[in-house]
């Protein structure tokens, strides 16, 4: 930039401090309307300062990456931010999957084209937002080129921003006028009509189409109406294509200061958790704990297995990752949401309608599915409120309530119903049925099926408890999702031996609970999973870990090429027979613990659920903390340091006492 140019772009100060302000007034509005992201809005906010507030300085895109789980804000966000900065009119949105609201026909397979049809300007500040990105992936799950033809031109935006022209496009319009050109020729020659006769030459056969005209006008950047262009003469349009290859200065379209939002779902990052689009009764926050720990390192690994390295390069390192919506989130845009359907009810019908705590608990259980965001619960929230308060007001207006009047709302889950009644602690009013399925489906009515599932779900929490040190992060018979209880466990960043056998026989602590309580002979097929869960972690341990009697990593290969130790057969023994002992360390621990194993399944049965609080007191162990667990590999290290300079000093006094005596 030469000094004249930068004095030009210069920004006066009382500027720099307005967009400054600006922008500050925009993360607090943002806030307001975002629930749970307070960190994000103010990352992509200062992620932008410097395009918004200086944006001549901005010599290449300026790329800020949103992943996380559906329903979460992503594109409202990016959309909020558009309207709020005022750059709704130069603002082009993406579905990368191939299906962009707004483009045409002419832009389907290019996002350039998009930009050009646009109101962003060559060489000044846009937003382009390049939502769903998971869903434009170019390698296959082997790693393999996937083919893919649509937006090809992304990486060269990502990179620099600088698109250069169709050259393919301007040389086969040249070999048509060409071939054009040559037949017009063959027709004259062939004409046996004497020139002099005052006949008018024949016109040349050639006319662009209008995507050519549309293809013709973005590349030589022209001004002209697409209509005016497809009437031009081919003499015009090599005109037109000679004065362009000789300006160099209008060869590369410039999107340098582009904002660049890519935007997606990265189901990868949350090892298997998102896909389980059925789980409604995992914690809200052990799900945004979990969450809250992905990095930068982690989108990487998940961009992996979608795109080359080069490409994962291109979308630089400025990733910022959504976590999942804590419990406190939920509750929170719960009661906002009631209060707009209570507020509009007011405005609509002049009646005040006053939410009891149930109704926000009620919705709460049995709207909230953590791994999807919020769009289950605005539907559910609808569902439940809508059509009732419509109806309460209508029956209440029958009743002659006077305009303004309260109308007091509880949620009964047990009848499945809406109540609205005329006075706060009862008297008249009206019921309405509500659809609350979760609640129905957490209710195991079998004594039976409870008590089992009861002695089951302890068996594996109190094993764990003991062998772990710490109490399971959550402990549930009341489940939603299928037939059965389930215990989650803080994961391990890495497994010793030792927890490995541990896992075994937490893994075989339901059975063992069953056979201790039960009989073995009334011992059921509810275990089946537990015991393809071991089979496969006592396999690995023994194939794959080394901790066995083999070394080698033994397994069934698929090209000859793959360094592995392919007799399997052998190992099958020494598998089944740590199952064997796993198996009979659960049946010894849990007998040595049988009137803890009681009050756990007391507590199930009355609760449906077990706190990792409460189960943390019952047994004295602590709880997890958010940090994957390890074995004491710090405090281990140390020991050994110090025997190892204990055994030194010894050696060397040794060695002294026995010069001396020489």
């Amino acid at each position: 930039m030469t000094t004249e140019t930068a004095a030009a772009a210069r920004v006066p100060p009382e500027l720099m401090r307005e967009r400054s302000a600006h922008l500050a007034q925009v993360a607090a509005e943002l806030k307001t309307e975002l629930f749970g992201i307070d960190d994000i809005i103010d990352r992509v906010i200062e992620s932008l300062r410097a395009w918004y507030v200086l944006p001549h300085i901005i010599r290449r895109p300026v790329i800020v990456c949103l992943w996380g789980l559906t329903g979460t804000g992503k594109t409202q966000l990016t959309r909020s931010l558009a309207q709020k900065l005022g750059f709704y009119d130069r603002f082009v949105e993406v579905q990368m999957d191939g299906f962009s609201n707004g483009s045409s026909w002419r832009s389907a397979d290019s996002i350039s084209a998009m930009l050009a049809e646009s109101g962003i300007a060559e060489g000044e500040p846009g937003m382009l937002v390049l939502d769903e990105f998971q869903r434009f992936r170019t390698i296959d799950e082997k790693g393999k080129d996937f083919a893919v033809k649509r937006y090809q031109d992304v990486w060269q935006l990502l990179s620099d921003g600088r698109l250069p022209p169709s050259l393919s496009f301007l040389q086969e319009l040249e070999s048509s006028l060409a071939y054009s050109l040559y037949e017009h020729e063959r027709e004259e020659q062939a004409d046996d009509k004497p020139a002099k006769d005052g006949t008018p030459p024949k016109k040349m056969k050639f006319a662009l189409s209008p995507y050519q005209a549309q293809e013709f006008k973005q590349s030589l950047k022209l001004k002209e109406p697409l209509q005016e262009i497809m009437t031009w003469a081919p003499q015009q349009l090599q005109e037109r294509m000679l004065a362009f290859r000789a300006s160099t200065e209008s060869w590369e379209t410039d999107y340098s200061r582009l904002l660049i939002i890519v935007s997606g779902n990265l189901d990868e990052m949350y090892e298997g958790m998102a896909q389980r689009v059925e789980d409604c009764d995992t914690d809200a926050d052990i799900f945004h704990t979990m969450t809250k720990k992905l990095s930068m390192i982690d989108v990487k690994k998940a961009l992996g297995e979608r795109f080359k390295p080069e490409q994962i390069a291109r979308l630089g390192n400025n990733h910022v990752i959504y976590p999942s919506l804590s419990q406190a989130t939920y509750e929170r845009l719960i009661r906002g949401t009631c209060a707009r359907y209570a507020d509009e009810m007011r405005a609509g019908a002049g009646l005040c309608f006053e939410l009891h705590e149930s109704v926000y608990q009620g919705i709460y259980a049995n709207a909230v599915f953590p791994a999807q965001g919020t769009r289950p619960l605005f539907s559910s929230i609808h569902a439940i409120l809508s059509a009732p308060l419509v109806n309460a007001a209508l029956w209440a207006l029958e009743q002659g309530v006077p305009e303004d009047a309260t109308l007091y709302v509880t949620l009964d889950t047990a009848a499945q119903s809406l109540r609205v009644s005329l006075g706060k602690d009862g008297g008249p009013g009206i019921a309405y049925p509500v659809p609350l399925e979760l609640n129905q489906l957490k209710q195991r009515a079998s004594p039976d099926f409870r008590a089992l599932l009861a002695v089951h779900e302890a068996g594996h929490g109190l094993a764990y408890a003991r062998l772990f040190g710490h109490a399971p992060q959550e402990l549930k018979i009341n489940v939603a999702s299928f037939e059965g209880g389930y215990n989650s466990y803080v994961r391990m960043k890495a497994e010793s031996r030792q927890s490995c056998l541990d896992r075994l026989c937490v893994g075989l602590a339901g059975r063992a609970a069953e056979a201790l309580v039960f009989g073995e002979d009334a011992c059921t097929t509810g275990s089946e999973s537990d015991f393809k869960n071991a089979t496969a972690l006592a396999a690995r341990f023994v194939r794959h870990f080394g901790f066995g009697s083999r070394l080698s990593r033994t397994d069934v290969a698929d090209s000859i090429d793959d360094n592995l130790n392919t007799d399997v057969a052998p190992t099958n023994a020494e598998i089944e027979a740590l199952l064997a002992q796993a198996y009979a360390r659960a049946r010894e621990l849990l007998a040595a613990d049988s009137a803890l194993l009681l009050q756990i399944v007391d507590e199930l049965l009355a609760q449906g659920q077990v706190s990792k609080e409460k189960m943390a007191g019952l047994l004295g162990v602590g709880i997890a903390s958010e940090e994957r667990m390890l074995m004491p590999y710090a405090e281990q290290l140390q020991v050994f340091s110090l025997q190892h300079e204990l055994m030194r000093r010894v050696r060397g006094e040794a060695a002294s006492l026995e010069a001396s005596l020489e």
